[in-house]
């Protein structure tokens, strides 16, 4: 690895819990080899110099050309930023500073070059050396198309900050940079203030200010630590001139954070800090539409919530800067920078990762895990746990834009209920508004629309609707009390004038609330409030931009012969915000907000693209600073307006998203569509927001725009059967793609794989309690299980239930098999019991039409029940319990059990909570705490999967009861292991107090 500039000896500084006698990891910087004495040349003849210059121009043209043809082609890079104009000359170096010589700068490895040209342009030498920076000209035949190597990038002595003074604090230390040189961002800030605490043993909290002026920082509650960890795992070093910031895992060595590979830029609207990376496995930096395991061959991922439909390479809905990394030998550790404002997060080969924003402060939190799950759990206890959930959020919602009607809502409902196919939650979209005003019906078509939520809930169903942020600013005076006393109380956005900012969405000419001002979220229950007396929904459904997608247009692009293909949109909803104007009816102020000396690679290529005045005022800060943080404010006034209006849990699905958006609200992947590749980009969406502590999430089943097949909808319902947030939707003009929608085949094999759900509600409500109270993840990753078998970290075409039901599902079109890869252990077959012994590989599943693959591993117990058409009847049926054996016939698992539906059951111990062990031929059932609702619980089966041979006789609670003997009936094929066998006993047994509730010997 080529540092930054070489480190000696008197430049290092230690801390941590290393010993200060430690020497320093020593680096190896390839020298450039001395330049050999050239032989005299003869001198040319004019013709040929003419022939020389006319090749080197050839040539240049060449790769400017192929340069140019990239750049346009790039999805992320299309729209050109305006850079800043080149410092002069005693601003950009040194007057005595001599020029980069092409040696250090050839002798820079590719992978370790550091953009120093980001904006969106061909550069050229001019431009680069301006900078005082290096110009290496990739060659043609390796063009910036092929792998992005920059041309400008930065040399080994490119000014940057020293260390002033460095001294111990309570927490830690304490650090002035100052550099000597202006660099070529405008506003640098020459003196910055360097924080390091170590808050705990497993969490670093590095922290990069302005000690002379205060600076947006993100207005989200997290931990104040008030004393030095004592035993840190990490160990912290310091490089003096040029400053660096090395985080090492001290039990390893293995380096985590290393800043010295490239210079800290800390301008007013550019600042940019850059690390290794210990290896090139990165998960994380949503939202946006990739595998689950990041590809770091100069891979930019662009952050700023947008209304766009899910596309790769586009900076979507939500803003997630947090990372998982993986290290040697199965360690983990992560990263989270707290910034809201827009910004680039680089990937290159190296491996190594830049962090380039525009705003705010550098906050950096690392987390040292060690283990995947540990490092998501340390992550949310800095951002928030997520809020348990309605015991009926889990349960399967139907939606459509386009029943046009509450009567057209009800039949579908009556239709489900017919057929016998579970539901718990309708919905309705946009349609039901009239004119599409906020807090209104439609007075015609959607006359009986409180008599329908009357019905739902007659029969144990709940009713959500959709609400956009914009408010219709053109009803006339004193007819839309939403605006008029919006407007009375000053909860609207402003332009930079004062002026309430005019957009345009749904209803025509709106006004945007300003969530983070307090008396916005009065303004917004007394709206919730006023509605609900009229149709008394039981969630909201708070949205950004919906695109409806119509079928698309493809082309190649030039000699690419890549396909690119253009989207025909008419619909756009908005918690961006969004809005059908670049930033108002009047347009935008030209001023350093609306555009900054460095713009991201955002959708549209400006701030206001598509949504409100980067110099909007709110009450918190300017719209620069809060845009992304739009979603969450609206989701956590919807959330406690929720709470005051119910008394109840509040359920709320938000599309824009940030960090701490877990303890407010789900979320939903966007607006997919019904194509074979987003079943598995699905997957992907699904796994990386459980990473980032909103586990509440799913797809739309079937796809939300184009036209769907049986055999695809089929598929997605056994997929979505297994999403923690379960729900079919799709758009207007589309044909029905509820489960009702097919021929009775297709009909029954939904039908099935959502009984199927519901017969796990046990196990899913659990798992959400763990999420809620440990900070667990419901759905994960195969990696989070077996970090240390390397073939699971890519797998993202099958996932986990907790850390024991393996799904393994269709994700293409015509065919009747899956591969699956399984851990090395054992596996059953969650259907029939049947054992898998596997030592780490790829098996070949029968999957068809009817079936999705399902596989429990060994050494858990799980709670099912007998299923029913809602949660409601479901949640009042018998326990089934399910062992899966250890060759050691161990076994182990819980179940907790509340109301449902209460406020802080947990918290309040309002809650049963049961654990569950096998060991020696024998299980116990412990009650850990008790509640009245855990009384009603009666067990009816025990089905105990690796049983080594029969027994003579099963006892519970000392009675002898009748079981069921079944011998493995599948051998041969390999992984298959015929020696074991299931065991079915039928105690029907109650609950009772503690710290028994049955014992059961076999």
């Amino acid at each position: 690895m080529v540092s930054y500039k070489l480190l000696t000896p008197e430049d290092v500084y230690f801390s941590g819990s290393a010993s200060a006698e430690e020497p320093p990891e020593e680096r190896v910087e390839d020298n450039p080899p001395e330049s050999p004495l050239l032989e005299k040349q003869s001198v040319c003849s004019s013709s040929s110099g003419f022939m020389a210059l006319g090749a080197l121009l050839l040539v240049v043209c060449g790769v400017w050309l192929i340069g140019t043809i990239f750049w346009l082609h790039n999805p992320s890079n299309q729209f050109p930023h305006r850079p800043p104009p080149p410092a002069s000359a005693s601003a950009s170096r040194a007057p005595d500073r001599v020029a980069n010589s092409p040696q250090s700068c050839s002798a820079i490895p590719e992978n370790w070059r550091f953009d120093c040209y980001p904006e969106r342009i061909v550069v050229t030498q001019d431009l680069c050396e301006a900078r005082n920076c290096c110009f290496v000209q990739v060659s043609p035949e390796n063009p910036p198309s092929k792998n992005g190597i920059p041309w400008c990038f930065y040399s080994p002595d490119f000014p940057t900050y020293s260390v002033a003074t460095l001294n111990e604090t309570q927490l830690g230390y304490t650090a002035q940079l100052k550099k000597a040189e202006k660099t070529y961002y405008p506003m640098d800030i020459e003196t910055v203030q360097l924080d390091v605490m170590f808050e705990t043993d497993s969490r670093l909290h590095v922290k990069i200010t302005d000690p002379a002026s205060r600076r947006f920082e993100v207005p989200i509650s997290v931990p104040n630590a008030t004393k030095k960890a004592p035993s840190p795992l990490y160990t912290v070093e310091f490089s003096k001139n040029p400053f660096g910031l090395k985080v090492k895992r001290t039990a390893t060595r293995t380096v985590l954070i290393d800043t010295s590979v490239a210079p800290l830029f800390y301008a007013d609207q550019f600042l940019q800090i850059s690390t290794s990376l210990p290896s090139r496995f990165i998960y994380g930096l949503g939202e946006h539409r990739a595998a689950f395991l990041h590809d770091v061959e100069w891979n930019t991922l662009t952050m700023w919530a947008r209304d766009a439909a899910p596309v790769e390479k586009t900076n979507l809905y939500g803003v997630h800067p947090f990372y998982l990394g993986m290290e040697p030998g199965g360690l983990a550790h992560g990263v989270f920078l707290l910034n809201s404002n827009a910004m680039d997060v680089v990937l290159q080969p190296a491996p190594a990762l830049t962090w380039r924003t525009v705003g705010g402060i550098l906050d950096l939190y690392i987390f040292l895990g060690p283990d995947p799950s540990s490092v998501v759990q340390q992550y949310l206890e800095v951002v928030g746990l997520p809020a348990m959930p309605p015991f009926w959020a889990l349960g399967y919602h139907l939606c459509r834009w386009g029943y046009n009607s509450s009567d057209n809502t009800w039949n579908a409902v009556k239709t489900m209920r017919k057929y016998g196919i579970p539901q718990d939650v309708q919905w309705n979209d946009i349609d039901y508004m009239d004119k599409s005003l906020d807090f209104t019906t439609d007075p015609q078509n959607f006359a009986t629309l409180p008599d329908m939520v009357k019905d739902l809930h007659s029969h144990g169903q709940r009713y959500v609707m959709i609400l956009d942020p914009g408010i219709s600013s053109t009803q006339p005076a004193g007819s839309y009390w939403p605006y008029d006393e919006g407007l009375k109380r000053g909860v609207f956005i402003n332009d930079s004038s004062g002026q309430t900012l005019i957009g345009k969405v749904w209803p025509g000419l709106t006004a945007f609330p300003d969530f983070s001002n307090q008396e916005t979220h009065e303004w917004w229950f007394e709206n919730l409030q006023r509605f609900h007396a009229k149709v008394p929904f039981d969630g909201v459904w708070i949205v950004s931009q919906r695109c409806f997608v119509f079928p698309s247009i493809c082309f190649s692009f030039l000699s690419y012969r890549k396909e690119m293909c253009i989207f025909y949109a008419s619909r756009q909803d908005m918690n961006e915000p969004s809005n059908f104007l670049d930033g108002s009816l009047k347009g935008c102020p030209s001023n350093e907000l609306e555009d900054p000396p460095y713009s991201p690679g955002v959708l549209g290529g400006t701030l206001r693209a598509k949504t409100v005045c980067a110099s909007a005022q709110q009450k918190a800060s300017v719209h620069y600073n809060l845009h992304s943080l739009y979603g969450l404010m609206e989701a956590k006034a919807s959330s406690s307006a929720l709470k005051r209006i119910l008394g109840k849990r509040p359920f709320v699905i938000s599309r824009s998203t940030f960090p701490s958006q877990g303890l407010y609200s789900g979320h939903w992947l966007g607006d997919n569509q019904s194509r074979w590749k987003d079943l598995h980009t699905s997957i992907c969406g699904m796994l990386t927001f459980n990473m980032v502590g909103i586990p509440l999430v799913g797809a739309d089943i079937c796809g939300f725009g184009g036209t769907t097949t049986e055999e695809m909808c089929v598929r997605w319902t056994q997929l979505g059967a297994f999403y923690p947030f379960s729900r079919n939707h799709n758009s207007i003009n589309q044909k029905a793609q509820d489960p009702t929608a097919f021929s009775p085949a297709g009909r029954t094999a939904m039908q099935e794989a959502l009984l199927l759900r519901y017969s796990l509600f046990p196990l899913l409500y659990t798992l959400f309690h763990h999420a809620h109270v440990d900070g667990c993840t419901v759905a994960q990753p195969l990696l989070f299980q077996f970090p240390n078998d390397e073939k699971t970290y890519a797998i993202d075409r099958q996932f986990l239930l907790g850390k024991i039901l393996l799904v393994t599902p269709v994700l293409e079109q015509g065919v009747n098999y899956v591969v699956g890869y399984f851990p090395e252990g054992l596996w059953y077959d969650f259907f029939t019991g049947d054992c898998l012994r596997s030592s780490g590989e790829e098996v070949k599943l029968d999957a068809p039409l009817y079936k999705i693959n399902v596989h429990l591993r060994e050494g858990a117990v799980i709670a099912r029940q007998r299923a029913n058409t809602t949660l409601w009847v479901t949640s009042g049926q018998r326990l089934h319990l399910i062992a899966t054996l250890t060759d050691e016939g161990t076994a182990s698992g819980d179940l907790f059990w509340d109301d449902g539906e209460t406020i802080d059951t947990y918290e309040m111990n309002q809650y049963a909570y049961v654990v569950f062990d096998v060991a020696k031929n024998v299980m116990t059932s412990q009650v850990l705490h008790e509640n009245t609702e855990a009384t009603y619980i009666t067990l009816e089966t025990v089905s105990f999967f690796g049983v080594k041979k029969e027994p003579t006789n099963v006892t519970v609670n000392s009675q002898d009861v009748p079981f069921t003997y079944k011998a493995n009936q599948v051998g041969g094929s390999v992984g298959q292991s015929a020696g074991e066998a299931a065991l079915y006993i039928q105690p029907e047994t109650v609950i009772k107090s503690p710290p028994y509730f049955f014992v059961s010997r076999f």
